[in-house]
């Protein structure tokens, strides 16, 4: 397939519902969309799931902006595509940026799986029709707030419960969720917020029977979170510490944790994301799909990768309503009794509402 056209837009989406991690409070949701047009007028699209500052990892959505425009967009255009694996060689000459390069590989994905008439997911080599979904809340400074919503998205059936932490806001709120909930699988997330200065505190999160802590410690440290899974009879989940294949292999080799959580986005396209999923699945290292507050789009790429076999537990993939009054996409992503129908239809499986994409897009460009 000759990739005809580029189109980027850039889009601001308001949340219903401000979300607190131990990095700040998100109001509204800064991202770009990426539609890739071949010769015969399928169109594919994908999602750079950025932010306004880079408090997440290093990219942000200006700085994203501008390496799609003027280095991966340039390589790709008018070229014969083939399979979407080829866009790694002409990714290699440029160093990380794994967000951008996700977002325009995810669309011509999207086109690929179209031009051959499949389901994304079966064009990944994904084989489940129904995937399990947890949820992810976030801090709140009022208890009954946090536990209200653990108990609406519990009987909503949602398979997992998350909840940020972060030094002043962990232990006594574990505790207080397990007092009242002593039963559900429950997880935390730390988003690098504690040091091995921290470990008595983490230590105590062992007599809650959690599922996981979520990257207790820097992004990166692999050396560190080995130190701390040693300390601790909980099983640590590694996020920002995989941006790619060799952090995967490094990890699992220093055991750095027992879980890995993959984000499409993070580790550079769905390519990737299969090598790490394989990687795992041989090294009997259990798998979900994070989430990034994405639109519908992004919502579509993560139902698709996590139909591969070896994400055994429940990703962040969860219901459009939970994040927007409304969506980009139709049908909207809908969770029912916590799980979720991987689309049967072409490509990631959802119609764009273009109408609702301009509506909620400050600036645009076309490559041809």
């Amino acid at each position: 397939m000759i990739i005809e056209e580029v189109n980027l837009y850039k889009i601001k989406m308001k949340m219903k519902h401000p979300f607190t991690t131990s990095l700040g409070t998100e109001h509204n949701r800064e991202f770009i969309l990426v539609q890739v047009n071949n010769e015969s007028g399928l169109s594919g699209w994908g999602e750079c799931v950025t932010t306004e500052r880079p408090l997440y990892i290093e990219e942000f959505t200006d700085s994203s902006w501008l390496m799609l425009e003027q280095f991966l967009i340039p390589s790709i255009l008018k070229k014969n595509i083939e399979h979407p694996n080829q866009l790694q060689d002409y990714f290699r000459p440029y160093k990380r940026n794994h967000l951008a390069k996700s977002a325009l590989e995810g669309a011509i994905w999207d086109l690929y799986a179209k031009s051959e008439n499949i389901p994304l997911s079966k064009a990944l080599g994904g084989t489940k029709s129904t995937i399990e979904v947890g949820v992810s809340l976030g801090i709140e400074e009022d208890i009954d707030n946090l536990l209200n919503n653990i108990r609406d998205k519990t009987e909503e059936g949602y398979k997992r419960i998350k909840i940020k932490i972060k030094p002043g806001k962990d232990v006594e709120v574990i505790r207080e969720v397990r007092n009242h909930f002593p039963y559900i699988p429950l997880m935390v997330d730390a988003n690098s917020a504690y040091t091995l200065k921290d470990v008595d505190t983490l230590k105590q999160m062992d007599q809650f029977d959690l599922m996981m802590i979520e990257q207790p410690l820097t992004a990166g440290d692999l050396i560190d979170h080995a130190k701390l899974q040693r300390e601790l009879t909980t099983p640590i989940c590694l996020d920002e510490s995989i941006h790619s294949f060799n952090d995967a292999r490094q990890a699992i080799e220093l055991g750095s944790g027992k879980i890995i959580n993959l984000k499409i986005g993070r580790v550079g396209g769905l390519t990737q994301a299969i090598k790490i999923h394989d990687l795992c699945n041989e090294e009997n290292i259990p798998m979900w799909c994070g989430g990034m507050l994405e639109s519908g789009i992004g919502r579509a790429h993560n139902i698709a990768i996590t139909s591969l076999t070896n994400f055994t537990l429940p990703g962040d993939t969860a219901s459009s309503s939970r994040y927007w009054d409304k969506d980009i996409i139709q049908p909207e992503v809908r969770v029912e009794n916590g799980l979720l129908q991987v689309p049967e239809t072409p490509g990631i499986g959802f119609k764009i509402d273009i109408d609702e994409v301009l509506k909620n897009t400050s600036t645009t460009k076309c490559f041809n």
